[in-house]
């Protein structure tokens, strides 16, 4: 199968899960409630879940042990983006091509929509942990574990992100910033598929050195299109990194200097999985789609 249609296989169904999340009864939070369903569903590239989808399949084929983990984590990442695009942060107007959560409904009913989604991630997860077998329990209060610190780091790189804004900052700083803001989740989403399919110390290893290469490299071309790329695919506007002083790859390394380190960082990410040969093709093509999108 070619790797844009095993894609859209997946973004399909992706959605489909997410759609049996979505609470739509008529009660006195009912518009909270659409505001948690537009950025849930407006859509995305779904990759977060995909990755820990894909990862498993490695190892085992029954996806249904790790669909709630991947329900949570985008769950997790809209709650991200609802918060990023609040005035007191990015003061984004659109995303997806589409008004931003706070200039749909209104800034308060956002910071709430965002906080819901996180704490829905939480139930969902306590939710499969209450259900779990006994044999089962070690292994998803480990992914469980990771789960919380990886959302933890996300919004610490957030916050020195935020700190920064228009100051000059050392490269360690920068690659921190990215390492938790953006890695720390994808990362996880790359653990939490091995772990639940019980791969091996090593396998592990090898899988976490890829997830923090391809992090890092959907970052810098975070950066790039922030800086070269078209509004109109974007959903978005081009230069609010630069208007707002933040200090990106671009600002730092210059523009071919990004370019440069994305195509490194991506060889480098692929290498990591030559011990699973085919079997790995699907995510070996997702460091490739990460290092060539163009949204």
């Amino acid at each position: 199968m070619e790797f844009k249609e095993k894609l859209k296989l997946y973004q399909k169904g992706i959605n489909n899960e997410l759609e049996k999340y979505i609470r739509r009864e008529d009660c006195p939070e009912k518009v909270l409630n659409e505001s948690m369903e537009y950025s849930l569903m407006a859509g995305g590239k779904r990759l977060r879940p995909i990755l820990v989808i894909a990862t498993y399949e490695l190892f085992k084929k029954d996806i249904k042990k790790c669909l709630p983990y991947a329900v949570a984590i985008e769950m997790v990442h809209n709650f991200s983006l609802i918060h990023d695009d609040l005035p007191g942060i990015d003061n984004d107007d659109f995303r997806h091509g589409k008004p931003t959560n706070h200039k749909q409904f209104n800034e308060a009913t956002a910071i709430l929509a965002g906080d819901g989604l996180l704490n829905n991630a939480y139930i969902l997860i306590s939710e499969d942990l209450e259900k779990a077998k006994t044999s089962e329990i070690k292994t998803k209060l480990k992914v469980f574990n990771e789960f919380t610190k990886a959302v933890d780091r996300m919004i610490a790189g957030e916050y020195v992100d935020t700190e920064y804004e228009g100051k000059e900052i050392l490269p360690e700083y920068l690659e921190y910033i990215h390492t938790n803001k953006t890695g720390a989740l994808l990362k996880l989403c790359v653990r939490m598929g091995a772990i639940l399919a019980g791969c091996s110390d090593k396998e592990l290893e090898k899988l976490t050195i890829y997830a923090d290469k391809i992090g890092l490299a959907f970052q810098i071309k975070d950066d790039i299109l922030s800086e070269e790329g078209n509004e109109e695919i974007l959903g978005k506007p081009v230069g609010n990194d630069s208007a707002l002083g933040k200090c990106t790859y671009v600002s730092k390394y210059g523009l071919e200097g990004a370019k440069e380190q994305l195509n490194k960082i991506t060889k480098e990410a692929i290498e990591q999985l030559e011990m699973y040969g085919e079997k790995a093709e699907f995510l070996k093509q997702l460091a490739l789609y990460i290092q060539n999108r163009n949204k």
